[in-house]
């Protein structure tokens, strides 16, 4: 691993233990467990190291589906000093999807994305959106691997969703997807 990721997974992880996502408990272990493996898994797709640190903190502010804000939005600057312009706007980006109004349309071009925090639509780039899709499958298939209770109720739905997110998906994401949900 090259020095500047590993100075800033350092970095991410320190200010992760100090806002208590050590002690959270998540699939798997603790929140700061599952982040890890979510960057693991990234780095195993061979994503880009600003892909890997979003995956690393993408808990930050929180999700649709977990509601835990670790950092308030008005200290993004904060975690971008650590982690980079570009991998904390994956984080925010993340962070703020709508995923009702998002998830039926993510791999359309020029499709809407609505911004759950400010409650705006905006239509995110081709390179966004294959970031979040990424990151959402890394995330998902680290629950299914932890969790078997989830992977029991929604595998399907998930096999489901990633089928509509395969042209975002690169074919190692795609891949772990076909290896660790029921098919049809």
């Amino acid at each position: 691993m090259s020095t500047p990721i590993a100075a800033a997974i350092a970095a991410a992880e320190s200010l992760l233990e100090d806002l208590g996502a050590g002690t959270l408990p998540h699939p798997g272990g603790t929140l700061l467990v599952h982040l890890r493996r979510v960057r693991s898994r990234l780095a195993g797709w061979n994503a880009r190291p600003a892909l890997q640190l979003a995956g690393l903190c993408h808990a930050f502010y929180g999700t649709d589906g977990f509601p835990v804000a670790l950092l308030p939005l008005d200290r993004r600057s904060e975690l971008a000093g650590i982690i980079g312009v570009e991998a904390e706007s994956i984080v925010y980006f993340y962070g703020s999807c709508d995923r009702a109004a998002a998830y039926p349309t993510l791999a359309d071009e020029g499709s809407p994305f609505r911004d759950r925090f400010t409650g705006r639509s905006h239509t995110p780039d081709t390179h966004l959106r294959r970031d979040f899709a990424e990151l959402a499958a890394a995330n998902e298939l680290d629950l299914v691997d932890h969790d078997p209770a989830f992977r029991d109720r929604y595998g399907a739905d998930l096999l489901a969703l990633f089928t509509r997110f395969r042209p975002l998906l690169s074919q190692a994401a795609w891949n772990d997807c076909l290896a660790r949900l029921p098919g049809p």
